[in-house]
């Protein structure tokens, strides 16, 4: 008898940490994926029933979530980032916390909670929980099934018309938004700009008339929005990998439509990218088209706190100022150093606080949920190779043309890189447009005008 009163509550918990393992080698950062949501809420709650049932006790509903937890946070210790590490005190911290930690524990211990509540429950049949009790348990379940029900609505994107193409597709493990009115049009690869950015929302708001005269292919960088589950491991999370990744990608578009060669437009971080991947396999681009364009960043950044400390002791911001003067310039070890220049830079410069597009149906409910800790972990794995790079140094001649829009409002610390990088660059035809309006964004800040500047890039009919 005692054997079996120990059994039970033993089995109970080597369930829990089973699952716990588990899930941490298989969504080392959570359910990242309608089908990881959908596995992860239906294998909890399977878990918890049968830990409920086998210990014959509602500690079951703590003692089993608690070994699950230690489990899970032991297996993925070694997983980097800050969607998984040690909670940080700061908005991004905090913001960190609740969209990491805690879409997690939603998605898998709550359901392992309500398994464990009705598991227990099965072996006590004599006796009735109370009305406030079972009244909580249901309406807890109910909330989670509509939760459930959220997360099943897979991304989708509405059609062109005959003849066009509407397409989320996979393409080595990244997502590529096409759209266009002409699948035989020209083709156009964007490269949105900040590691674990995604611009699928913009370009669908801002930029849909350029799909009339152009198949635009707008790419989720590794680690970013539809492509976030591709960040692990993250070894492939560098400069060269993102290069290696804008090739599949264009590779991919080519042998789709039929092109020899396509048109490659970047935007802020990814412009780096793009000049690289125009650099090493010109015979696959038409043209290269950069806005925002950067040049390096380690530059930019150190212009950046120059410029942000002086705002902020003009202003009277004096934490922010102690702040800034306290870390000195960059770079830093960690995201969060560059925190306070990513938050106020562009205040600082008069542009206010960009933000991304998520509310279009391009993006699943967890896509946007993590809007942030894509960011912050596709960063820390990416950004410190990114930042090794000066196109002064490294790019001063391309093999194809070279366009340029910028923002007559651009940030003086990328505004400052470009001119000396531009003026020095070799190429068979350059030309920088300036919307003397616009800010970091200028083509989405002044859509129509850059439509216009697109099209003149294209052969006569």
């Amino acid at each position: 008898m005692m054997v079996t009163r120990l059994w039970r509550p033993a089995a109970a918990l080597a369930v829990a940490v089973l699952w716990g393992v588990v899930a941490a080698r298989w969504t080392p950062r959570g359910p990242l994926t309608n089908a990881d949501a959908l596995w992860s809420v239906g294998i909890s709650a399977a878990v918890g029933l049968a830990a409920g049932w086998a210990s014959r006790s509602r500690w079951s509903m703590l003692a089993a979530p608690a070994a699950f937890v230690a489990a899970l946070e032991l297996t993925r210790a070694g997983v980097p980032g800050p969607s998984v590490d040690a909670p940080h005190a700061s908005p991004f911290g905090i913001l960190a916390l609740v969209t990491g930690r805690g879409v997690h524990g939603v998605l898998s211990v709550l359901p392992l909670v309500l398994g464990a509540a009705y598991g227990a429950g099965l072996t006590r049949r004599g006796q009735r929980a109370s009305r406030i009790r079972r009244a909580a348990t249901a309406l807890v379940t109910a909330a989670l099934v509509a939760l459930t029900a959220a997360v099943a609505i897979p991304a989708r994107t509405a059609s062109t018309g005959p003849g066009g193409v509407a397409d989320l597709a996979a393409v080595h493990g990244l997502r590529v938004m096409i759209r266009g009115q002409d699948a035989a049009a020209p083709v156009l690869l964007f490269i949105p700009g900040a590691p674990g950015g995604s611009e699928l929302g913009a370009m669908r708001r801002r930029l849909a008339p350029l799909e009339k005269r152009f198949v635009v292919a707008t790419l989720d960088r590794r680690g970013g929005g539809g492509s976030y589950p591709a960040l692990d491991p993250t070894g492939a999370a560098t400069l060269d990998g993102a290069v290696a990744d804008t090739i599949a990608v264009t590779d991919y578009l080519r042998d789709r439509f039929g092109r020899a060669r396509i048109y490659l437009l970047a935007h802020s971080g990814g412009s780096i990218v793009g000049v690289l991947a125009a650099q090493r396999h010109p015979d696959r681009y038409h043209a290269y088209i950069g806005t925002g364009q950067a040049v390096d960043l380690t530059a930019s950044d150190r212009i950046f706190h120059t410029d942000v400390l002086a705002w902020a002791r003009a202003t009277g911001r004096d934490g922010l100022a102690r702040q800034l003067a306290a870390q000195g310039p960059p770079p830093y070890d960690s995201v969060y150093g560059y925190e306070p220049l990513m938050t106020y830079a562009p205040e600082a410069y008069g542009q206010g606080t960009p933000a991304f597009t998520v509310d279009v149906p391009e993006y699943t409910l967890l896509q946007k949920v993590h809007t942030l800790n894509a960011i912050l972990d596709t960063w820390s794995a990416q950004y410190p190779s990114m930042a090794r790079v000066d196109l002064r140094r490294d790019v001063p001649r391309l093999e194809v043309p070279a366009y340029f829009v910028q923002g007559g409002r651009e940030m003086r610390g990328l505004a400052v890189p470009f001119a000396q990088w531009y003026e020095r660059l070799q190429a068979p035809r350059k030309h920088q447009e300036v919307f003397a309006a616009a800010g970091h964004r200028a083509m989405f800040d002044e859509p129509g005008r850059f439509v216009s500047f697109m099209e003149r890039l294209l052969p006569p009919p």
